[in-house]
């Protein structure tokens, strides 16, 4: 995949230092190397491997210093797809088509405040969160092949043609979040929940292995386990750094797609900021890969994780693309949920200049007071995180850095007022309350009420993974029928 850049506005004057060039196809294979080969398409229709695993370019363009150089002053529009696949014109009208839902006319703003902070707002699409830049125009691409190959899919979450199957970890989101998820009437989504964000990973990891059920129901996966989320994000990182000529900072959940920047030639500084879920932090510190004892619940719900998967990604990229190495790695660490990283791979973390660190949520509450006091900004709980970083570390003359903006504090009512502020919910937010909610398959009740008769709510262990199949094999099966 390659970037491509035009000026900034709605035309989509093409950047000559990039389309001049012969770009060769990109090819797929999994991080543990039992698949390789793979075109763009195969990749997008796809969750896990087939060997179980991830899929990541089997080589990466590097981007030279003249090459960022010529590309200052335009702004990113759209991956490179090759054109066998999908035709410029047909590209630029996706992605056109996409960003023009964002409530701002330049889609990601740059906030400049007091003490040098600059804040990257990713958070102005639809659901107010960074992952509506990529799934946008991933869905778009997938509804482009599904008419093209006259397709069905099921897509697990955790378009025309398209059953959606969502996941969710239950009373450890927002309000708004689970309205988000619950209050999508259409027949064609089924929504699960319970457990932790962990505890729903685990019935997708089995699913997808069972590759019979994959390829005879069309399953696929839109979290960042599918490459076109992870392929898209790389351009925040590309544009954060051609707008702050020289960026230092960019921070989780996007880490994995800034490594990969990184590996392209693009000299950032990456650091991780996590909550006290701090697997992340003593992974790229110590080389300490290894669970603690519970999921904490945290003002950061979204990284309220303690099997950080695309970490896997990561490995396979610094390692050299060794998947032997990771594999072996990998396998240690699920079945005894801890591994020491080999100290020749924890080197290669230390001089790609990886560093991480990690708060409490009396810290988060410190950087939303302190920024709200300086400059009247209200930060989201996650983009706190990141912030904290800032106000604790000493400015270097000799580096600009940012920090991504993953959401709008919107989202995150009860952390603003723990912080001692208030806010009024947007009429996007304000308005899912007139909603009805879910009852298809297995629908969600509020959640400070018991579940319905007709509610099955998930379970942690086999039991999920057998009424997620129930799911594909009746309900969505016989909607098809």
């Amino acid at each position: 995949m390659l970037v491509s850049c035009s000026p900034k506005g709605n035309d989509f004057s093409p950047c000559p230092s990039l389309h001049s060039q012969q770009v060769p196809l990109m090819r797929y294979c999994s991080t543990r190397g039992g698949v390789h080969g793979l075109d763009l398409c195969n990749v997008l229709f796809s969750g896990f491997a087939p060997d179980g695993r991830m899929f990541m370019p089997e080589s990466l363009p590097v981007l030279s210093p003249d090459t960022l150089r010529s590309w200052t002053g335009w702004w990113w529009r759209s991956p490179h797809i090759p054109t066998h696949l999908m035709p410029r014109d047909h590209l630029e009208a996706l992605v056109t088509e996409a960003l023009s839902s964002f409530t701002v006319p330049e889609v990601v703003r740059f906030a400049k405040l007091k003490e040098g902070l600059t804040i990257v707002e990713l958070f102005h699409g639809n659901t107010l969160a960074f992952k509506d830049l990529a799934m946008t125009c991933t869905v778009r691409f997938l509804d482009y092949f599904l008419h093209k190959q006259k397709r069905r899919a099921i897509v697990l979450v955790g378009l025309a043609q398209v059953d959606v199957v969502v996941v969710y970890p239950r009373r450890r989101i927002t309000p708004v979040q689970e309205k988000h998820m619950t209050t999508c009437l259409q027949g064609n989504i089924h929504v699960f929940a319970d457990g932790t964000s962990d505890d729903v990973d685990v019935p997708l990891h089995c699913l997808f292995a069972d590759q019979e059920l994959v390829q005879a129901h069309g399953l696929m996966s839109l979290n960042s386990v599918n490459w076109s989320r992870i392929m898209i994000q790389l351009a925040h990182f590309i544009y954060a750094y051609l707008h702050m000529s020289g960026l230092e900072k960019a921070l989780t959940p996007l880490f994995l797609a800034g490594c990969v920047v990184k590996q392209m030639g693009v000299p950032l500084r990456l650091v991780a900021m996590v909550n006290t879920n701090d697997i992340v932090q003593r992974t790229v510190q110590c080389g300490d890969l290894s669970m603690a004892a519970d999921v904490k619940q945290t003002l950061a719900p979204a990284i309220d994780i303690q099997d950080p998967y695309n970490m896997e990604r990561v490995f396979w990229l610094l390692s050299g693309r060794d998947g032997a190495l990771v594999k072996g790695i990998m396998e240690d660490f699920q079945c005894s949920h801890r591994h020491t990283l080999p100290e020749q791979l924890h080197t290669v973390v230390h001089c790609h200049r990886l560093s991480a660190g990690t708060i409490t949520d009396e810290g988060i509450m410190e950087s939303m007071r302190r920024c709200w006091e300086q400059n009247q900004y209200l930060l989201c709980p996650h983009t706190a995180v990141s912030v904290w970083h800032h106000y604790h570390t000493p400015p270097n003359a000799q580096l600009n850095r940012c920090y991504l903006a993953t959401a709008s504090p919107a989202k995150f009512q009860s952390a603003v007022q723990r912080a001692g502020m208030a806010l009024d919910l947007p009429e996007s937010l304000s308005s899912l309350d007139n909603r009805g909610m879910t009852t298809g398959g297995l629908g969600c009740p509020p959640r400070d009420k018991p579940c319905p008769p007709y509610v099955n709510p998930m379970k942690t262990g086999e039991k999920n993974v057998y009424e997620l199949r129930y799911c594909i094999l009746m309900d969505v099966q016989l909607q098809w029928e």
